[in-house]
């Protein structure tokens, strides 16, 4: 059972944890919420800069948090891909400048697989393979999970990220930034089926609808232009109405997809992961979905949904155990597939 740390720096939480196998010893995160607000998202190098002035501290109280030695540890790990490659190489660096110091193997973490692995933490008696739904600011992707490192992308988004359209909707209604607790919040105190939205279909060529895939521009501009017509006669807006249609129609088109993908895949399990997976319309319709159909459906908790390195760790550390370990040249990466996460790994 390896023990890791593990840093965080794919975006705008500078984060550090330690975790042995599937038992969590600390989390330490450091939100940029308040830095970025003012600019409606994330500004990559107020970011990367953040990421310097922060990550020293997060590290120590992680380590002090755990009550652990440099000694105990088996390796070290941080977020290589994907992400913001400036806010990366903070992580990165450190990460193997720790290695290198402690004399530690060091582990290149996919950000996305530590989003599969944030589920084990709080079920560690998880096995696969079961299907994951994962929905973020930047992902929206339903992978079948075979074992540490084997995954297969079985329906995904074609334009936009469920997050990312909930920032932008919520830009649109005047909710501030970040924009999908704002909705969730809101949508508590409207009326789901008060607007008809579209669900997002994706057209096969030779006819048919695509039962994986699934679009979030088309629901976007159509939110705008009910937003405009709507103050086009004068009236006040009914943001919480149009929260909460908004919101049930991303949760429905999500768990349709989603169930329809687990049954005809034979998977008995669905786990849910991202920051979209704290949402409580899609918790709801997701569970009550699962229920009709005898599957079960896994959420972590809330403070695993969001970006962290607990998750980095816990996928770090089946992948050490497992005798995987990266080079030290390792670089960020913008972009990557989760179906090439054994690259990041030495022959």
């Amino acid at each position: 059972m390896a023990t890791v740390l593990a840093l965080e720096t794919s975006c705008d939480e500078t984060a550090a944890a330690v975790v042995c196998d599937r038992t969590l010893l600390s989390s330490v995160v450091s939100s940029q919420i308040d830095l970025h607000r003012p600019y409606g998202g994330v500004v990559p190098e107020m970011a990367s800069r953040q990421h310097l002035v922060t990550i020293g501290d997060i590290i120590k109280a992680a380590i002090t948090e755990a009550n652990l030695d440099w000694t105990d540890l088996d390796g070290i790990a941080a977020t290589c891909a994907p992400g913001l490659v400036g806010a990366l190489l903070v992580g990165l660096t450190a990460g193997k400048t720790l290695a290198m110091l402690h004399q530690k193997p060091f582990i290149g973490v996919h950000h996305l697989e530590g989003h599969l692995y944030a589920a084990y933490l709080s079920q560690p008696q998880l096995q696969p393979p079961y299907l994951c739904l994962l929905v973020s600011g930047g992902h929206t992707s339903l992978i079948r999970v075979n074992g540490c490192g084997d995954y297969a992308v079985l329906g995904q988004t074609r334009d936009d990220a469920a997050g990312e359209a909930f920032d932008k909707v919520a830009r649109l209604l005047g909710l501030g930034y970040p924009g999908g607790p704002a909705i969730d919040r809101l949508a508590a105190q409207g009326n789901p089926t008060a607007f008809a939205l579209p669900t997002g279909n994706i057209s096969l060529p030779n006819g048919g609808i695509h039962p994986y895939d699934s679009s979030f521009s088309g629901l976007k501009t159509a939110m705008l232009r009910l937003i405009q017509k709507l103050q086009a006669n004068g009236e006040p807006l009914p943001v919480a109405d149009l929260a909460a249609s908004f919101q049930a129609t991303v949760a429905k088109g999500l768990t349709k997809r989603a169930i329809a993908c687990a049954r005809d895949h034979n998977l008995s399990t669905l786990v849910v992961g991202g920051g979209v997976a704290a949402n409580s319309g899609l918790r709801q319709h997701l569970l009550a979905a699962a229920e009709q159909h005898n599957l079960t459906v896994l959420f972590p908790p809330l403070s695993l949904c969001t970006d962290n390195a607990a998750m980095i760790a816990c996928a770090a550390a089946d992948h050490l155990n497992q005798g995987h370990h990266s080079a030290l040249s390792l670089g960020p990466q913008s972009r990557l597939s989760l179906t090439q996460v054994m690259s990041l790994y030495a022959a």
